[in-house]
């Protein structure tokens, strides 16, 4: 194992810069928010490590990417601001996200959920959501895990036709697994950062995908014409359990801080660390580290303390009283699912530190 430590005076620069007007913009920051993000640079912190590395296959070794420090972020000619009149994250689903119409439709409440208290202080709001057939997108079979796989390119142009007026991004979430060309394997998500749009899939995160047993497997792709999307009828949706939630969660969390400017963390422990497989997204941490917040904050203008207690009221809400996975048969006659949140209790409880930090 590889831990990434930089210098205190490094983080600190990264963090606050050497420009006098940033160094002024981050000292009108409200006390308690610096209290907190100053935490980037204390060696002895226990609410911001460094980035382990496990592997030569870990995305920092693999995909060498040049650090984006808050003022490398700032001063980004091409990173795009929400404006008043486009201050609405858009979520498309595309094709059904659970086994039964009732949890597709309470899945996507709680990652709008998640999203309106991550991205405090935007709108969030959902599209009528939309079968594969209707995107005109291409598709295939893996040749090596035998899954179904949809053309992200193509969906990204499906949705940038879709793109409303007042939005400032819209993002599509599927079960099904995406691929970005012919010689790649498959992708968690992709986005253009140009147009506002991202796509991401939630379909390895299912606890079977790399098991033997993997339901999903086609052992054939039938199809009479480009246009005969019938294969994805009946196609294989993984159950919602607790960790594919928060996987989830994650996945569209980062996807769309890239659609802000945030571009992959090297600093500390963050949510923006690229992935390279499962098992290091898995390591990924839900909250943002201090130079990442920093950038976020500034582009949406939230209080940190008012979005930390946002988190906290999503992971306590009370359809979240009944802890574990959607049982198959679940209340299809009330419609009122119990959130999955077990997975979510150790960060609530960072959270609640990072408050006592804010709140001092």
């Amino acid at each position: 194992m590889q831990i990434i430590r930089h210098s205190e005076q490094t983080l600190k620069t990264a963090l606050i810069s050497k420009n006098p007007v940033l160094v002024s913009q981050y000292e009108k920051l409200d006390a308690g928010e610096q209290r907190l993000m100053n935490e980037a640079f204390q060696p002895a912190s226990d609410l911001f490590g460094p980035i382990t590395l496990h592997s030569p296959s870990d995305w920092i070794t693999s995909h060498p990417e040049a650090p984006q420090d808050f003022e490398q972020f700032f001063s980004d000619p091409y990173r795009k601001t929400p404006s008043p009149n486009k201050r609405s994250i858009y979520i498309q689903s595309i094709g059904s996200l659970g086994n039964t119409r009732i949890i597709s439709e309470e899945y996507i409440k709680w990652l709008t959920g998640y999203c309106k208290a991550y991205f405090y202080g935007l709108r969030v709001k959902l599209l009528e959501p939309v079968p594969v057939s209707v995107t005109r997108c291409s598709f295939r079979v893996n040749e090596n895990t035998h899954n179904l796989q949809i053309h992200a390119g193509d969906i990204l142009k499906f949705l940038k036709k879709k793109k409303p007026e007042d939005a400032f991004c819209v993002v599509g979430i599927t079960m099904i697994d995406l691929y970005p060309r012919d010689s790649w394997n498959f992708v968690f998500g992709q986005a253009s950062l140009t147009d506002g749009v991202g796509i991401f899939s939630f379909a390895r995160y299912g606890s079977d995908f790399y098991s033997m047993h993997y339901k999903g497997k086609v052992k054939k792709l039938k199809k009479t014409s480009s246009s005969d999307y019938s294969i994805f009828d009946n196609y294989y949706i993984p159950e919602i359990t607790s960790v594919l939630l928060l996987r989830s969660c994650k996945t569209l969390t980062h996807e769309i801080g890239h659609i802000f400017g945030l571009r992959h963390c090297q600093w500390l422990a963050c949510l923006m660390q690229g992935s390279n497989h499962l098992e290091e997204a898995d390591r990924r941490p839900l909250n943002l580290c201090p130079i990442c917040l920093r950038k976020l904050q500034c582009a949406i203008g939230f209080s940190t303390v008012e979005r930390y207690k946002a988190l906290v009221r999503w992971i306590d809400d009370e359809s979240s009283d009944t802890p574990g996975a959607t049982p198959e048969h679940s209340r299809e006659d009330n419609g009122n699912l119990p959130k999955p949140v077990e997975a979510f209790k150790e960060w609530k409880e960072w959270i609640i530190k990072c408050l006592a930090v804010l709140q001092k």
